[in-house]
C-alpha cells in the first residue's frame, strides 16, 4: 500500500501516539527526550515522508540570549524583601548577563512541577538555566543533568554530581568565625545554621569544628542547632540555644539576617554584644554594617559571584566546558565580636 504523505505536526504526533510537542522534539533531536523516543518518532517521520520544514525549524531553534533565574516557590522566603541575600546574588546575575548581551527572566517553579526546564528551553524562551542549589535535592538536580539542560548553580555541588557551579569557600568562613571567637576568648562557641541537610551549611559547620579542635575545646551538640535563613527563625534558634545552654558566650550565625534576630534574642534576656555573648554572621549583607550595632561577618562577594555564575553558564552553553569555582572568603570586624 503506498504510503501518503503526512502534512502537520499533528498528523505525526496521531501516528507516533504522543503530543504534537514531543514530535517537536523528537524531530529537532532535543536532548529532554530519550535517545529511544527520538529514533521511534523518526522513523516514523521517514516511513510517511514528513519533511521538516527547514527556515520554520532554523526560527523555533534560534537562540533566545535570555537566560532564567529560578526562583522555588516552595521558598516563600526566596527574593522576598527580606531576602537582601537573594537580591544581591540576582543583581550580579544580572550586570553579568547584560555585559553579555543576554537579557534575564525570573522563572517561579512549584514543586511538583517537572516539565519546567523542558517548557522553556524547548520554547525558545530561554537558552540555560541559573539555580541556588539550597532550594533543590540532589535527585532533581541529577534529572536536569540527565536531560542534559544547560544550567549553573550557586552552592556547593552535590558530592558525586558533574556540573557547573559557584560557591564561597566555607569551609574556610566556618574557621575564620569560629577562630575570631576563639581568639577573643570564648569557651562556649554555638553553631547556629541554615538547614541540616544543605552541603554549604555542612562545610561551614566542619570549619567551626575543625577550629574548636584546633583550640583543644570540645565539639557539644547541644551548642549545634539548624533552621533556615529567616529572621523569625533565627529568633527562635537563638532562644532555643540559651534554653539548652543558657552559659553559652559566642555564637557563629550562618546568615547576617539570622545573626540579626540572635543579637535581639541576646539583648532581651539580658545580656550584651560583645561583652557577654559575641556574634560573627555570614555573607556581608548591606544591613551587617548599617545595623544598629554594626555586625562581624564573613564576607563572600555575592556580585561578583552573580556575574561568575552569569559567565561560566554562557562559557558552558557555547563549549560544553563544566567549570566549579570557589570565591575566598575573608573576614570584616564590626562591634559584635
Amino acid at each position: 500500500m503506498r504510503k501518503e504523505a503526512v502534512q502537520t505536526l499533528d498528523d505525526l504526533a496521531r501516528l507516533a501516539n504522543v503530543s504534537k510537542s514531543t514530535v517537536s522534539r523528537a524531530l529537532n533531536n532535543s536532548p529532554l527526550l530519550s535517545q529511544e523516543t527520538k529514533e521511534r518518532i523518526q522513523a516514523i517521520a521517514r516511513k510517511y515522508h514528513y519533511r521538516i520544514n527547514a527556515p520554520a525549524r532554523n526560527l523555533r531553534m534560534r537562540q533566545s540570549h535570555t537566560i532564567g533565574f529560578v526562583a522555588p516557590d516552595y521558598s516563600p522566603e526566596f527574593l522576598s524583601v527580606e531576602d537582601l541575600f537573594g537580591q544581591e546574588l540576582l543583581s550580579g546575575v544580572g550586570k553579568g548577563l547584560q555585559a553579555l548581551g543576554y537579557d534575564l527572566l525570573i522563572i517561579h517553579v512549584t514543586p511538583r512541577d517537572t516539565t519546567w526546564a523542558s517548557e522553556y528551553l524547548d520554547s525558545g524562551r530561554v537558552d540555560g538555566f541559573v539555580l541556588v542549589t539550597s532550594h533543590l535535592k540532589p535527585a532533581q538536580i541529577q534529572k536536569l543533568i540527565e536531560l542534559e539542560v544547560p544550567f549553573i548553580g550557586w552552592g556547593t555541588p552535590f558530592p558525586g554530581l558533574h556540573y557547573c557551579s559557584v560557591s564561597g569557600d566555607n569551609f574556610a568562613g566556618g574557621r575564620l568565625a569560629t577562630d575570631r571567637l576563639i581568639q577573643i576568648g570564648r569557651k562556649r562557641v554555638a553553631f547556629l545554621g541554615g538547614p541540616e541537610g544543605n552541603v554549604t551549611v555542612q562545610q561551614r559547620l566542619r570549619g567551626y569544628e575543625d577550629a574548636l579542635h584546633a583550640a583543644g575545646i570540645k565539639v557539644d551538640p547541644n551548642l549545634v542547632i539548624y533552621t533556615d535563613y529567616s529572621y523569625a527563625s533565627g529568633l527562635a534558634a537563638m532562644e532555643r540555644l540559651f534554653d539548652r545552654s543558657p552559659g553559652l558566650d559566642a555564637v557563629f550565625v550562618n546568615s547576617d539576617l539570622m545573626a540579626i534576630a540572635a543579637i535581639r534574642v541576646i539583648q532581651g534576656r539580658g545580656r550584651s554584644v560583645p561583652g557577654d555573648v559575641a556574634v560573627v554572621g555570614y555573607d556581608d549583607l548591606p544591613i551587617a554594617r548599617y545595623n544598629s550595632l554594626p555586625l562581624t561577618t564573613v564576607r563572600q562577594d555575592l556580585r561578583l559571584a552573580g556575574k561568575l555564575l552569569a559567565q561560566n553558564l554562557i562559557q558552558y552553553i557555547q563549549t560544553g566546558v563544566v567549570t566549579n569555582v570557589v570565591l575566598p572568603v575573608s573576614l570584616v570586624l564590626r562591634e559584635t565580636a
